[in-house]
Formats: C-alpha cells, sequence, structure tokens
C-alpha cells in the first residue's frame, strides 16, 4: 500500500461520528510551489451516490481526490471521510482507490492478485475475492496470468482489486480512460449497482458523455470547483441542452468574476465530448 503521509498508525478504528456526509471537505488548498493545484475546494457529498469529477486534463481532480483520501497533505483546509478527518490508516482501509495507471502485478495471476489486495486490507474470506471477480466478469480466468490480459481485462483487474474489501467510498479516477466504449458501457453498469448498494462513489473524468451516469457533478477547473449539481441542474442554470458548453460558461463566468475582480481569459481546454 502506498505511504499515507502523516498518518498515526492505530489498531483500531476510531468510532465514527454520527453524520449525513460521506465525504467533506472545507477550504482545502493544496499548493506545489506558486501552483495552487487545489484552490479552496468545500464540498459535503451523501453516502450512496456517484459523483463525478468533471474537468479537463491538469484541472487537479487527482490531487483534489488524493487529498480526500489522506494520500497527500493538503496545505490549509480539511477532509474528512466517514466523519473523521483525514490522513487515517483505519478510514483509508474503508476507501477503494482505483487510479489512472493499472495497479495490478503483471508475474501474478488474476486471482493472486485480488487475494494479495484483499489481504492487504486485513480480507481473507475467499467469497469477497470471489465477488469482486464476478462482479468484473473475470472469475473465470482467476488462474491466468495477469500480463496474458488485454487492456481491458487488466483495467477489470484493477477494479476488482480496488473493491475486493467491500469498502463503502470508492474513488475512481479516470477508471475508463483507454477502455472501448462496449467496456465503458459494463464499469458504469458496475458502478450503478455499487451505489445503489449503498457504496459512495467519487469518479473523476474528462469525458462529457459519461457525466449523465452520475447522480452528481462537480465542474473542477484550475483547482476550483466551478458549479455542482445535477446534469439537468447544470444545463438549465447555464442555459443550454449541452454539458460541455454548460462547462464552458461556468468556466467563463468563473474567470470573469475571479477574487480580485478583474477580468481574464476564460479560454482553455475543456472536458471532451467523446472518447477515454
Amino acid at each position: 500500500m502506498e505511504h499515507v503521509d502523516g498518518a498515526r498508525p492505530m489498531t483500531d478504528p476510531p468510532a465514527e461520528r454520527s453524520t449525513s456526509s460521506a465525504i467533506r471537505a472545507v477550504e482545502l488548498v493544496k499548493t506545489f510551489g506558486d501552483l495552487r493545484a487545489v484552490d479552496g475546494v468545500s464540498v459535503d457529498l451523501a453516502p450512496g451516490r456517484i459523483y463525478g469529477l468533471l474537468g479537463p486534463n491538469g484541472s487537479g481532480k487527482t490531487t483534489l481526490i488524493r487529498l480526500l483520501m489522506g494520500l497527500a497533505r493538503a496545505t490549509s483546509g480539511r477532509a474528512e471521510v466517514l466523519g473523521v478527518a483525514m490522513p487515517s490508516r483505519p478510514i483509508l482501509a474503508r476507501i477503494g482507490y482505483m487510479t489512472q495507471a493499472d495497479g495490478v502485478y503483471p508475474a501474478l495471476t488474476v486471482g493472486e492478485n485480488a487475494r494479495f489486495f484483499a489481504a492487504t486490507y486485513g480480507v481473507r474470506d475467499p467469497a469477497a475475492v470471489e465477488d469482486a471477480l464476478r462482479i468484473v466478469e473475470l472469475a473465470d480466468r482467476s488462474s491466468s496470468i495477469t500480463a496474458t490480459l488485454s487492456g481491458g481485462q487488466r483495467r477489470r483487474l484493477s477494479l476488482a482489486c480496488a473493491l475486493v474489501h467491500r469498502p463503502p467510498i470508492l474513488f475512481l479516477d479516470e477508471p475508463t480512460v483507454g477502455v472501448d466504449p462496449l467496456l465503458r458501457v459494463e464499469f458504469w453498469s458496475h458502478f450503478r449497482e455499487l451505489a445503489d448498494g449503498g457504496t459512495t462513489i467519487v469518479v473523476s473524468s474528462h469525458v462529457m458523455d459519461e457525466a449523465d451516469r452520475c447522480d452528481e457533478l462537480l465542474f473542477v477547473r484550475s483547482g476550483k470547483v466551478i458549479a455542482e449539481g445535477t446534469g439537468a441542474e447544470l444545463r438549465e442554470r447555464a442555459g443550454t441542452t449541452d454539458l460541455e458548453q454548460a462547462f464552458l460558461r461556468f468556466a467563463g463566468e468563473t474567470a470573469r468574476t475571479g477574487s480580485d475582480g478583474a477580468e481574464s481569459d476564460a479560454s482553455g481546454p475543456a472536458p471532451t465530448g467523446s472518447g477515454g
């Protein structure tokens, strides 16, 4: 597992405070030198829903996910998961994380990868491994060496390893990048099944035609959440039927009404309408 900066090892998870929020952030800021990669983000996400972080590459989506998970320490502000301040090792064990790159071991079999990640989270139940592989339709490839899988199958295995410990919180960082359209549909079917079962999912993407599969959207640009709501709400507020145009309009409004009150250039890359 990746080292969690500044987290203290604990033997038992802390008691979770009663809260209606699965994930909460208050004025999160992360700077790298002069770059404000995350710039004052505040969110309050209810459990059992799919939240889409939509924005162009380089907008701060991955950094925001890492702050919410406690894998990076904020310059200022606060992040909480399940009512507990992050970073927290015990809470991290209740989070699933699928990175942009496949985080699996090519020399191991499919089943060995799943069992390894399950054991990392303290899960020894073979049924958990079987369920995870079944969800991603790899149960019949359990004995296959991972290096022999197709790219799409490795993405499926990465997803299985992220959810093998049955986490209540799941972060997916551009999980459909580089996969074919049919597999993208299958992935979203899995995400919906998990959310319907109570899992809170935060999924980042720069593909606008995936946005309507989310329950709620957060438009991200230059480290800021520039708008949030359902797809229908964002279209209505922007006065357009096209989500990409909605994003551009919100981005333009944000640039014109910046904190310094000065006009600025609202141009720049927008999330793409299709493709991974």
